[in-house]
């Protein structure tokens, strides 16, 4: 779609060249589109066209290429407005929360739109409306166990889809607040061995050797010591993952510092590792690395860290297509990735920041335990999960 609208205005006579495409793509990766069909508009008319002589000739072009793109989850700033300060709070019964448990995702997309299309107001409370603190399944900061997040925080992690822009933050890597105790814990991931060219002189060696020579020298040498381990970095950003931001940093900071590890490659992921991983925390598909192709580019002598809540919506881990975000839906459940991940790797282990007296209160979290072993995103909990990495797999801790 977007190679029509440049092919579509070079027809019409608009000269767009290279560099303002390149442009108007940086643009749209960094966001500055606001992720609605008029911030679109505006940014590519803005990037593209050089007079206003040419603005006609864009208009056609664009609502020729982009007729019905309106029906896109997009929500307007009215809506938002809406959904700011949530006032009411009404529990589900049991019943009602039977029943709602039974929608998918494609039938909760489907009554959003419509809704969105019929509703003229906020409201807050209730069970229909896009609003706060109802029992509707849309909205934010009310109940309901299989709902899509409209503006606002998450609540319950009960969320089966979020119809909003999602952008994150790259953890840092030059964090150096506490980094003492972290680089202690991961000292265990050193481990040498000798490989390589011969270069390094053995001095015992070469004094039996020249005794054995009766005093005439021969030097023996041997390869030197380097670490062997290689390390595979898994992390979960954004969303329940924000207030673990700071001690994810330091870890990452401490692996990226720790420059005895013979290779290290850290990835992000959003709830649960799917067809995709990225190298920064925009989760843009274009900035993304095919797991597939990551898992056969790497042997089973990779040591494997994720870190993450683990708590998500059960869809999210056990049915197709249950990417929380609707553009990244794909028909592979995330259970099955991380299946294949335990299967290709020797020893993978999981990194958890809530806290251990939580984790059996997850669905998602009692299913993640049974798979891989757990540890406490702390100072004992690394120490213990790169024992595990390095040494004999135990039981989660």
């Amino acid at each position: 779609m977007f190679l029509d609208l440049f092919y579509g205005l070079r027809d019409e006579g608009v000269p767009v060249a290279i560099q303002e495409w390149m442009m108007f793509t940086e643009a749209l990766g960094k966001g500055l589109h606001g992720s609605s069909l008029l911030g679109f508009y505006n940014l590519a008319r803005s990037c593209l066209v050089k007079s206003e002589t040419y603005f006609d000739a864009f208009d056609r072009v664009f609502a020729r290429v982009y007729h019905g793109v309106e029906g896109e989850l997009s929500i307007e700033e009215e809506v938002l407005e809406w959904l700011r300060d949530p006032e009411n709070f009404q529990e589900l019964t049991d019943e009602q929360r039977e029943m709602l448990e039974q929608l998918s995702s494609d039938e909760l997309m489907r009554r959003l739109f419509e809704t969105l299309a019929e509703q003229t107001e906020r409201h807050d409370g209730g069970g229909k409306w896009v609003g706060t603190g109802g029992r509707s399944p849309f909205g934010h900061g009310g109940e309901h166990p299989t709902g899509i997040r409209v503006g606002g925080p998450g609540r319950n992690r009960s969320a089966m889809k979020v119809a909003e822009d999602r952008r994150f933050e790259d953890y840092r890597t030059d964090d150096h607040l506490d980094l003492r105790n972290m680089k202690v814990a991961l000292r265990r991931l050193r481990q040498l061995t000798r490989t390589g060219p011969a270069t390094e002189l053995d001095l015992d060696e070469t004094i039996d050797e020249t005794c054995r020579n009766a005093g005439e020298i021969e030097f023996v040498f041997r390869p030197e010591r380097k670490n062997n381990v290689r390390l595979l970095l898994f992390m979960d950003v954004g969303g329940t993952m924000d207030p673990y931001f700071e001690p994810v940093s330091r870890l990452l900071t401490a692996l990226h510092e720790e420059r005895g590890l013979r290779e290290f490659r850290p990835y992000y992921f959003h709830n649960c590792v799917y067809d995709m991983v990225c190298e920064n925390a925009s989760l843009y598909r274009k900035d993304s690395i095919n797991t597939g192709d990551l898992l056969r580019r790497l042997d089973e002598r990779w040591k494997v860290v994720i870190i993450g809540d683990a708590a998500m919506h059960p869809s999210e881990l056990l049915s197709p297509r249950g990417n929380i975000n609707p553009r990244l839906e794909s028909g592979t459940r995330g259970i099955e990735w991380l299946h294949r991940i335990d299967d290709h790797f020797r020893r993978v282990v999981w990194i958890n920041p809530d806290a251990p007296r939580i984790w059996d209160q997850t669905q998602t979290t009692r299913i993640i335990q049974e798979l891989f072993p757990m540890y406490h995103l702390s100072v004992d909990g690394v120490a213990d999960a790169v024992k595990a990495l390095v040494g004999s797999r135990r039981a989660s801790a």
